[in-house]
């Protein structure tokens, strides 16, 4: 089981991400945590272009066999092409192959191994080619609840059932990151990232939290040391 933890060196939201201290650690730390303390991954490598990333990663127990080409660093590179260069590497100059990939986005500070292993254990179990954890959509957000607002601020409904009650609306879950993505050997060399038969596992919403702007690591900094020090107050 390979464990790709993907941490490219640019970022315009938040300026140097993967590294950005977070309750007195880099970023990269929880997720490179999470993937070490799991019972199930045998090696975790991050993926990275980034010098200062790899020397943090090193030093936090990551294994960083190689540096990322250009190519597969700017803002629109493929996930899937990064792990497939991952697994090529690992295989061609090592001769190393792994039967599942476990690719972990550092901005996933609240997943832990436990999520991890459950996952590994899931997508064995049904015996599919993909899995991807998500978190349930509150009912609010369901497309029965939207409504669209003219120039004017007049409301209209976009959907027929505007007036279902909350019990009656459909059950509708959103991709958390994802906080973590498995992928079976077969499906590293698909035409795209969710081929074959994906499953989704459920994670609860603090586990889901994903760093994606500056109020992302404001909230995520503000919980973890509420769980650090549960007697403080957020």
């Amino acid at each position: 089981m390979l464990g790709l933890v993907p941490a490219r060196g640019g970022s315009k939201a938040i300026p140097g991400k993967n590294t950005v201290p977070l309750a007195g650690r880099p970023l990269i730390a929880y997720t490179l945590q999470a993937a070490l303390e799991s019972a199930l991954i045998s090696r975790v490598v991050v993926s990275t272009d980034d010098v200062e990333i790899r020397d943090v990663c090193l030093r936090l127990g990551a294994e960083v066999p190689f540096m990322r080409p250009d190519a597969l660093s700017g803002d629109d590179a493929p996930a899937l092409g990064v792990i497939r260069h991952a697994v090529d590497h690992l295989e061609r100059l090592e001769k190393w192959t792994a039967d599942y990939v476990v690719y972990l986005q550092p901005t996933s500070p609240f997943r832990t191994s436990r999520h991890i292993d459950a996952g590994l254990r899931m997508i064995r179990e049904c015996d599919a080619d993909t899995l991807v954890t998500t978190v349930a959509v509150p009912h609010r957000y369901n497309p029965e609840s939207l409504m669209l607002m003219g120039e004017d601020r007049t409301l209209s409904t976009c959907h027929d059932e505007l007036n279902l009650r909350r019990q009656d609306k459909r059950k509708l879950y959103a991709r958390n990151g994802p906080a973590v993505l498995i992928l079976n050997r077969k499906s590293v060399n698909g035409d795209r990232l969710y081929s074959g038969r994906t499953v989704g596992m459920e994670m609860d919403w603090l586990s889901s939290i994903d760093i994606d702007t500056g109020d992302d690591l404001a909230l995520a900094e503000c919980l973890m040391k509420c769980l650090v020090n549960e007697d403080s107050c957020c």
